[in-house]
């Protein structure tokens, strides 16, 4: 087994005879890669393509990526791009669906060693879901690249809380490569009671949170969130005994040092953390990270704001094949708590929703098995309901920059068995439902039988939602779009 890959180490005429060659080839992909990125002018530039910010802070070190498909620098995953420029990748963590992304949804993934590179990845969606003291035992620089869609049910926002209550733990400095979010133009939802917190909803955001996985970050330390994790998560970290980390009398929290590269001073944030470190705007220089000391420095993007509608170049799930579907899921998701199919299985999911029993009348669609959703509701059977897909420009107009109700709603109403509606939990109690842990409250599933109108549901979002606004307004590393 292969501990680590380190390019440099491959040839001994490029790091012994001809050591200012192989430095020379490094530094002129860089500036070729600078001049590309010039030419891109208008285009939003990622974290992970802004390699003159970050790549000389991995020089020297050993490093872990937090990585999937997504994660890619231009057209090159990152992985493959830090070991043709000489970085020692010495460990793999994969998500929900896996490194590449090809697992389905939910799926248990298990330890593997990467086939192209030979470097092992360890699962963070299976035994364990944050990184232990072996797994980083050799790694100085703990990276994370990996796009988001900006809903607070899709898991990776919950890794990445996992990922930084790792590198607090141990003592690792770590680096957020910042990606857009593609739903990062609007807030929207419910605001998640902290009583029904899980995998798919841990802190209190609403459904549509508006914050690139940077700024979220941000917010994750100065409100002082951490270590409100999962009742079923691993092994929370505990501060040591001889640890100078003050720990909040009240939670028994960690206040954690947080050094960001940002355009704000996070030291006016939020008076009930405490911040250390050195806090840079993004055309000043970078800063040395410290060896045995948590660091958090996030690589902003380039020509990105809130008002941006950006397109992902890959998929990021298999359930999410394009931007239509990326739109729509924060509405649609929600079918995944009834009985209803929300299109897996089909080349529109989260496009259609139905169900075999719904009127004949209504679109009709048969779901069966395929990449990413080998098992889901009704397959092979035909579904009767509704079909949302148009261009990515009708869909986004469908939206309208809200969590549409009108349609889990209607699909209630026109259900024959409404007491079948919602899944009922083995436990016969709906606050333990899938459906309540989506919403983020027990009140949600009983407003829709109840009859209450979209207006009046929402009425009811609507104080916790603006607390939460002025709340995230604070960890804005962008402009917003308002």
């Amino acid at each position: 087994m292969k501990s680590g890959h380190k390019v440099g180490q491959l040839r001994e005429w490029e790091t012994g005879f001809f050591p200012q060659f192989w430095a020379m080839r490094k530094y002129t992909f860089l500036l070729v890669w600078s001049l590309v990125s010039l030419m891109t002018y208008g285009q939003v530039l990622t974290g992970a393509d802004r390699l003159n910010r970050y790549l000389p802070l991995l020089s020297g070190k050993r490093v872990g990526v937090f990585a999937n498909q997504t994660s890619l620098v231009g057209k090159t995953h990152l992985v493959d791009t830090l070991i043709a420029l000489g970085v020692e990748v010495k460990v793999i963590f994969g998500p929900e669906h896996g490194f590449r992304g090809k697992a389905d949804a939910g799926e248990k993934v298990g330890n593997a060693i990467d086939e192209k590179t030979g470097i092992p990845v360890v699962s963070l969606y299976g035994a364990k879901r944050r990184p232990d003291k072996a797994d980083l035992s050799e790694v100085d620089v703990m990276l994370f690249d990996i796009q988001d869609v900006g809903v607070r049910f899709y898991t990776f926002i919950s890794s990445l809380e996992e990922y930084i209550q790792s590198a607090i733990e141990f003592q690792k400095p770590l680096i957020l490569l910042d990606r857009p979010n593609p739903n990062g133009h609007y807030v929207d939802g419910p605001v998640l009671d902290t009583r029904y917190r899980s995998f798919v909803g841990r802190q209190p955001i609403p459904i549509v949170y508006g914050l690139t996985l940077g700024e979220y970050a941000g917010m994750l330390i100065g409100e002082n969130w951490l270590n409100k994790s999962d009742p079923k998560s691993e092994t929370k970290p505990k501060p040591k005994a001889d640890s100078k980390t003050e720990v909040h009398p009240d939670t028994e929290e960690q206040n954690v040092e947080l050094a960001i590269v940002s355009k704000i001073d996070l030291t006016k944030k939020n008076a009930n953390a405490r911040f250390g470190g050195t806090y840079l705007d993004d055309r000043n220089e970078l800063p040395t990270l410290t060896d045995n000391q948590f660091q958090l420095l996030v690589i902003t993007c380039a020509k990105y704001d809130h008002r941006t509608k950006y397109v992902l170049p890959v998929k990021p799930s298999p359930n999410l094949p394009n931007i239509q579907s990326i739109y729509l899921y924060p509405s649609t998701c929600l079918f995944e708590g009834t009985v209803l199919s929300e299109g897996r299985g089909t080349d529109k999911p989260f496009q259609v929703f139905g169900h075999p029993d719904l009127p004949k009348t209504l679109y009709a669609f048969t779901p069966n098995p395929n990449e990413g959703a080998k098992n889901s509701k009704h397959y092979g059977k035909k579904c009767y309901g509704w079909n949302l897909s148009g261009t990515p420009e009708q869909v986004h107009a469908q939206v309208n920059n809200r969590i549409q109700l009108k349609w889990i709603i209607q699909a209630y109403q026109q259900f024959p068995k409404k007491d079948s509606f919602f899944i009922i939990p083995k436990s016969a109690k709906m606050e333990e439902s899938f459906f309540t842990k989506l919403a983020g409250n027990n009140e949600l599933w009983q407003q829709i039988k109840q009859g209450k109108s979209e207006a009046q549901i929402r009425a009811s979002w609507k104080p916790k939602l603006d607390e939460f606004k002025a709340i995230r307004s604070r960890y804005l590393l962008y402009p917003d779009f308002k």
